[in-house]
């Protein structure tokens, strides 16, 4: 498989090739180069997208780092008389070449703002609202540690707050929190380069939990997602700050909830805030809890803005971490579900949201409270 780099691919005319993201559903919902299809590495052998493009044309296959797409074996058939390359550094080195371009940053930054207020009141902003007032995710006198990772949730929950804090409807502070657990150079870059063109003034803190987590070969990803909350409640605790808000969305919690039935034999929910066990007087709250992940992909697709899936170095090899440490794999089959679901019944992402405020006690056989085991039997006359 031939090589070309995103440079060599610009001065091409643009009906000279199909781009093709060879990547799974959960990894594209992170971001795609504009123009390109997604056709995941596992179905090109009997696409009907594939087939469709003109056998004149240039096919360029990316993926996330450029090892997969420089791994395809283009002698198979449905690559017969075919030109194809693989793009060099796959997506992560589309979004790092957007580094190096000259950008109006005020521009940039009065259009997202602008975006928020307007064409995305009533998906975004008000329903982050929503979720303050319903669960009172932010009170009088709080200090907040917004904290981002660099990915779409957490900017965009970065320019919530300072939206909602301009309205002044509540007196609060804010910190906008950023830890360092070992990026390399670029990755840093492209979190600092997206927080300066948004307007976000972020606090950098760095630890070594990557290289701690580097020797374990076993869910190394739920390691890390516990210790990086660890050392953001530590770090919050020191700057003065009684919460810490995490960019968890919608639809992370009705997958939370299919998951835990379908893999951990449970009924539990990702509760919008919770008082930390091990950090007194500290507590973790999610403003975006209402909105869905969709509408972010709009915004940030609007605002032309470009983020990675995670900033690790377990990128360059691995592909399946997910922020709160389950894997992608997992999180992609449970939303395929629910689409599947959907197409029966519409109402199926709001009825396992709504499923967790309609529990009826006197249906259940077993529950825990306070780690007590409690069975219908205990009151059963």
């Amino acid at each position: 498989m031939k090589e070309i780099s995103y440079e060599e691919l610009r001065e091409l005319q643009d009906d000279s090739y199909e781009l093709i993201d060879i990547r799974d559903e959960g990894m594209t919902l992170y971001g795609m180069i504009p123009g390109a299809i997604n056709i995941y590495i596992e179905d090109l052998e009997n696409s009907e997208k594939l087939k469709a493009i003109p056998k004149d044309k240039k096919i360029v296959f990316y993926c996330e780092v450029g090892r997969l797409s420089l791994a395809i074996d283009t002698e198979r058939e449905c690559f017969k008389n075919r030109e194809c390359y693989s793009l060099t550094d796959g997506y992560i080195g589309y979004v790092r070449s957007n580094l190096k371009k000259d950008i109006d940053i005020a521009e940039k930054k009065e259009k997202a703002e602008k975006s928020i207020q307007k064409k995305f009141r009533k998906k975004i902003f008000s329903k982050f609202a929503r979720a303050c007032k319903t669960y009172q995710l932010i009170e009088e006198g709080d200090y907040i540690a917004v904290c981002i990772s660099g990915g779409k949730d957490s900017m965009l929950m970065a320019k919530l707050f300072q939206e909602i804090k301009r309205h002044r409807k509540v007196n609060f502070d804010l910190t906008f929190l950023v830890m360092d657990p070992g990026y390399n150079e670029e990755n840093r870059a492209l979190i600092e380069s997206n927080a300066k063109m948004l307007g976000i003034p972020i606090t950098v803190f760095e630890s070594t939990i990557f290289d701690t987590v580097d020797q374990i070969e076993k869910s190394p990803c739920y390691l890390c997602a516990r210790m990086r909350r660890g050392y953001l409640y530590s770090k919050a605790k020191e700057l003065g700050c009684n919460k810490i808000a995490l960019g968890h969305h919608y639809d992370d919690v009705i997958e939370t909830i299919l998951m835990g039935m379908i893999h951990g034999a449970q009924i539990q929910t990702m509760m919008p805030k919770l008082h930390s066990t091990n950090f007194e007087g500290m507590e973790l709250i999610r403003p975006l809890y209402l909105v869905r992940e969709s509408d972010i992909c709009a915004w940030r697709d609007y605002n032309e803005l470009n983020f990675l899936q995670c900033a690790c170095h377990f990128t360059e090899t691995c592909t399946t971490c997910h922020e709160d440490g389950t894997t992608s794999s997992k999180r992609l089959e449970t939303k395929k579900l629910i689409a599947e679901l959907k197409k029966t019944n519409p109402y199926i992402e709001s009825n396992i949201f709504k499923s967790m405020e309609n529990v009826q006690l006197d249906t259940v056989i077993e529950y825990k409270k306070d780690g007590v085991r409690h069975n219908f039997l205990d009151e059963y006359k």
